[in-house]
């Protein structure tokens, strides 16, 4: 297996390690690296699997060290014909994504179709900003191209430039485009994301055809894709590198400082380069000084994408005051929900060892005052009730 390189893992004769392509319930798949260090000879090995379902070493959960897909781990006690072994150690993290959990990632591979379903640019801006929020570098591919006539993709291709970004045009049903996307994959670790219905499995089979995954036709009644991924997985690359397929979703939440958005639209990053704004915590949207016009495509969803920032920072603020009436849950979809905040004096319960204190705080009351009486009676004092 070729995999890119990892600055901190170590390389001592005798050890085995490998990056961990699948994660199901408490189960890791691990794609074994070149095992001639592990055996005395390459022949002695020959039989060994390239992949071991693997389990965590008990240490490693009491330290609360997560094993996610894309990790350089560490494998001890491998069983060769049981293609078992265990996680011993977890290599240093390059990068981190927590939707979808992958490690280690160094790029974003976006995929839009042009056509069935139409490419809508508010969900496709809401799409780039997500990517730039993780900072990794993003590559921008548009399918479904043999829909367009040539005047027509060349018009996407000018639109997409202006807002700062080099589409890849590609037909995974005609085979077009697919080379200069496998050279953009090379060697690198890539998350592919995109809504669902674009093609992001068909896409990958072609890439991979050991993958397999399902396909699904797009809803002829909704005008959108139906979700085929159910989990995270890594798969190697013919060219070297490996590709992650994650779960197709149709509306990516955007959580981020009001102060962030901007470094996440080209064009504002572009226009900041040689002009600085008057104040520092300029959100640009006509303020005094400001050095971001209004003249560019969409400044419109950068202002839309900016009040649901400051309304998030807001509700946030508000749901941290223990005073408020509500308090914010973010679902698992990104969705918003308002539940009211219940009195933690009322409803909350209290616990065994709080109440053990407190009927022990009672007993020694009790106890000192038949004390004192015991001690009055003795010395035959009257005592008034």
């Amino acid at each position: 297996m070729t995999t890119p390189s990892f600055a901190g893992q170590p390389a001592e004769p005798g050890t085995l390690w490998g990056t961990v392509t699948a994660v199901q319930a408490n189960y890791y798949s691990v794609s074994l690296d070149g095992l001639v260090s592990f055996g005395e000879t390459l022949d002695s090995v020959a039989d060994i699997p390239p992949t071991l379902l693997c389990t965590r070493r008990a240490r490693l959960k009491k330290v609360g060290q997560q094993v996610m897909v894309g990790d350089r781990v560490q494998v001890e006690d491998p069983d060769w014909e049981g293609r078992r072994g265990a996680i011993a150690a977890v290599s240093q993290r390059q990068t981190q994504l927590d939707r979808p959990p992958v490690a280690n990632a160094n790029q974003i591979l976006l995929v839009f179709a042009v056509a069935e379903p139409d490419l809508d640019v508010h969900q496709l801006t809401r799409f780039l900003v997500k990517a730039e929020l993780t900072g990794l570098d993003i590559c921008l591919c548009l399918n479904k191209c043999d829909l367009l006539e040539a005047d027509a993709q060349a018009t996407w291709q000018a639109r997409l430039r202006r807002w700062g970004y080099a589409p890849v045009m590609i037909s995974v049903k005609q085979s077009l485009g697919l080379p200069t996307l496998a050279d953009a994959l090379k060697n690198r670790i890539t998350v592919v994301s995109g809504p669902s219905g674009v093609g992001k499995s068909s896409l990958i089979n072609r890439l991979i055809p050991a993958a397999e995954l399902r396909v699904s036709a797009v809803s002829g009644k909704l005008g959108r894709g139906r979700h085929t991924t159910r989990h995270v997985e890594l798969f190697e690359l013919l060219t070297g590198g490996l590709l992650a397929d994650t779960p197709g979703f149709n509306q990516p939440d955007i959580a981020c400082a009001p102060q962030a958005l901007g470094e996440c639209f080209p064009e504002i990053r572009e226009r900041l380069q040689n002009h600085r704004c008057q104040f520092t915590d300029c959100l640009h949207r006509a303020e005094p000084g400001c050095a971001v016009s209004s003249d560019w495509e969409r400044y419109p969803d950068y202002l839309q994408l900016l009040d649901n920032c400051v309304t998030q920072t807001q509700l946030a603020h508000d749901s941290a005051d223990p005073e408020a009436a509500f308090k914010i849950k973010i679902t698992d979809d990104g969705q918003i929900q308002h539940e009211p905040r219940l009195s933690p004096k009322k409803y909350r319960r209290v616990s065994r060892r709080s109440r053990k204190q407190s009927l022990e705080d009672l007993r020694y009351e009790l106890t000192d005052s038949i004390d004192n009486l015991e001690a009055l009676e003795e010395e035959d004092i009257d005592i008034d009730f």
